[in-house]
């Protein structure tokens, strides 16, 4: 039986993270104390997470800056027509890591660390130990190869994707296909990323946009990405990338390289996400609700919440994960994703006109839920209001439906 103060199912960001944090001792923190941790991976193959990228913006350096594959103090969002709206974010960084070279560093970290273990297993239940018995929660899991082995820990953090989602009232999916290409003659400008770039066919429900994320002159991720209830075939999403990349970008496909591709679902959800599943167990990333509903962005969220866990086990306290966002934030998040799936909001006109009337840093901070009220009442007044009240009076009264 192995025993430890905490397990951490699923090495993806978010376990990783909360590994890392854990690991080793804090020099020069009185008191703060350095628990024994299990991390759990699954083994190669269907279970483990795929290669990915994540972004976020923070000012200067950060914790994971070594794994950082470029960042960009400009960003450019470009309307159906016209001219496109430009932003100097400074302080901020827009920062983009490559999954791959995250788990590089933080492996290189935690194989040094006297905490830390890490092991292979297919995690088959996790089932609470009871308080007469010491407290705590039993991870029964298969390796490999060998047989079936427990875990006991007297605290244990989940962050394996969910089966399926909890019931919403609306509930839509930011879907993305991408290439990581090179291209034979200069084609990228290094310095500017473009987030969202609303010249592609628009769905008939929801939205798209592309997306380039320039690493040098010849080098680019380019994706295609919607906001919208259903998902496309593999050839769909192959066509509207293509499309993007010669017809919008006038990039000459014969001469680019596709170095990778990516291809992802984030759901975009005002479903409730329970943090707190039993006495000793918790969810943390996407899983606990890390992931922002109008946006998709789930790394910053994570980060804190893992960064708040980290510091509760350390200081001897009940380690429960805090909300990434706040219950204001929510609630706003709500109301946007209504009106976009009702159709009473012109999401690219939307977006459009806050990145025009907003100062960017400002936006930013909006959308990481770093902004005060007053705040958010001056980025909400260049919205749509009358849409927006609507949707806001009628939401209380929508029933929640499971996804399907």
């Amino acid at each position: 039986m192995l025993k430890a103060d905490v397990a951490v199912i699923g090495a993806g960001a978010a376990g990783l993270s909360l590994a890392h944090r854990l690991s080793g001792h804090l020099p020069g923190v009185p008191g703060a104390l350095t628990p024994s941790v299990v991390l759990i991976d699954a083994p190669p193959g269907p279970l483990r997470p795929r290669p990915r990228t994540w972004c976020f913006w923070e000012p200067g350096r950060g914790r994971f800056d070594a794994a950082v594959r470029s960042q960009w103090r400009h960003l450019r969002v470009r309307p159906p027509a016209g001219p496109a709206v430009e932003a100097d974010i400074a302080p901020l960084r827009y920062k983009m890591i490559r999954s791959d070279d995250f788990e590089s560093l933080v492996s290189r970290d935690l194989a040094h660390s006297p905490n830390v273990r890490r092991l292979e297993a297919t995690v088959d239940t996790v089932e609470e130990i009871p308080a007469a018995a010491g407290a705590g929660a039993r991870v029964l899991m298969t390796p490999p190869h060998g047989p079936a082995r427990a875990l006991e820990a007297r605290w244990v953090f989940d962050s394996r994707p969910l089966g399926s989602l909890p019931a919403a009232r609306t509930t839509l999916l930011q879907h993305f296909h991408g290439w990581f290409v090179r291209t034979a003659h200069p084609a990228f400008d290094p310095g500017t990323a473009e987030l969202m770039d609303f010249r592609t066919p628009q769905p008939a429900s929801g939205l798209s946009f592309g997306y380039v994320l320039p690493t040098g002159p010849h080098e680019a991720l380019v994706e295609y990405t919607e906001f919208s209830p259903r998902v496309l075939t593999a050839s769909g999403y192959e066509a509207a990338l293509r499309h993007y990349a010669a017809d919008v970008l006038s990039l000459p496909l014969g001469d680019v390289e596709i170095v990778a591709a990516e291809t992802g679902v984030i759901p975009m959800t005002d479903a409730p996400m329970p943090r707190r599943v039993g006495t000793s167990v918790f969810r943390i990333g996407a899983a606990g609700g890390a992931t922002r509903p109008s946006t998709g962005y789930t790394f910053a969220g994570l980060q804190r919440q893992t960064r708040a866990v980290a510091a509760a086990l350390r200081r001897g306290r009940r380690p429960v994960p805090p909300a990434a966002h706040s219950v204001r934030a929510r609630a706003m998040d709500s109301v946007l994703l209504r009106a976009l799936d009702s159709g009473r909001v012109d999401g690219p006109e939307l977006f459009c006109r806050l990145f025009t009337r907003v100062p960017a840093v400002r936006l930013l901070r909006f959308l990481d839920g770093h902004t005060s009220l007053f705040e958010d009442l001056a980025v909400g007044r260049h919205a749509p209001v009358g849409p927006m009240l609507r949707t806001a009076v009628e939401l209380p009264g929508l029933p929640r439906r499971a996804f399907t």
